[in-house]
């Protein structure tokens, strides 16, 4: 198996939305995107999969000398190997990836965010800097679309984390500030419990007003000269935002249920937003 296909069976095997936005590119950006997705599905894996905390702790310290690696020609990892060829066509920045490892770090020490503030750091880590990563494959003439690619990052991160209350909550995690489950009466108990309240759905809904602000935030923010090669964003923004209008209308059961959306809907979408842009 090769490197490009190692990463390529990473995305499949995923299943995420993200691989609907990489089918219309060309062949070098979506051999790069999927390299670079797989890097994220890596270190990731190590946080989600690893049950203790100290053996993870040394598999992201090995992946950080990988990436040192990498950046010096002699990448081992297939995912590594793979992304030598964006790196040397992207120049993709070696400190990026090394903050998508200080993202994956916070995991194995922090469960609990105090405020919105404190989480946004860890949004930056682990999606913002991805969208910045992610515009220069994607290729931009105007440098704003850079806080367009950091802020669509911090809302695709808004909305995974809305998705997977429940999951998160199972593995002792909670991203939800604690300083607004105050505000609306909600305790960790109900969460780790999975108790759905009135005063639950309040707090989502604010939850999801924030992430479209976002959203909206973000597309105001790029330049028009960019819209078409950052299609790829703008198709999972409309994918995403649909998460959101489907959680929404499930009844914020997030705690319970896992909201997603079929395969076809999404390349519908996708085909939608890559036509009209």
């Amino acid at each position: 198996m090769t490197p490009d296909q190692y990463c390529r069976e990473r995305l499949a095997a995923s299943g995420s939305s993200f691989a609907h936005s990489f089918r219309f590119l060309d062949r070098e950006r979506r051999q790069a995107i999927t390299a670079l997705y797989a890097f994220c599905r890596e270190v990731d894996d190590v946080v989600d999969e690893c049950t203790e905390p100290a053996i993870a702790a040394i598999k992201l310290a090995w992946w950080r000398q990988e990436i040192v690696a990498l950046y010096g020609g002699q990448p081992n990892h297939p995912v590594s190997r793979a992304l030598a060829k964006a790196i040397a066509k992207f120049a993709l920045p070696q400190e990026h990836l090394q903050e998508i490892i200080d993202g994956m770090e916070m995991d194995l020490r922090q469960t609990r965010y105090a405020d919105f503030k404190d989480l946004h750091l860890y949004c930056y880590r682990v999606a913002s800097v991805v969208g910045l990563l992610s515009a220069e494959i994607f290729g931009y003439q105007d440098r704003r679309t850079l806080k367009y690619a950091h802020d669509l990052g911090l809302a695709f991160q808004l909305t995974n984390i809305i998705r997977d209350v429940g999951e998160d909550a199972r593995r002792g995690r909670i991203y939800l500030p604690q300083d607004e489950l105050a505000r609306f009466g909600v305790s960790e108990h109900d969460i780790l419990r999975s108790q759905t309240s009135e005063q639950f759905r309040a707090l989502m809904t604010f939850q999801v007003q924030r992430a479209v602000g976002h959203y909206d935030r973000a597309l105001a923010e790029l330049p028009a000269i960019d819209r078409k090669t950052q299609r790829p964003g703008l198709i999972m923004a409309a994918i995403y935002r649909r998460l959101l209008a489907e959680i929404v209308n499930d009844g914020c059961r997030v705690l319970t249920h896992r909201v997603s959306l079929p395969p076809l809907r999404k390349l519908l979408i996708a085909m939608a937003t890559w036509l009209r842009t």
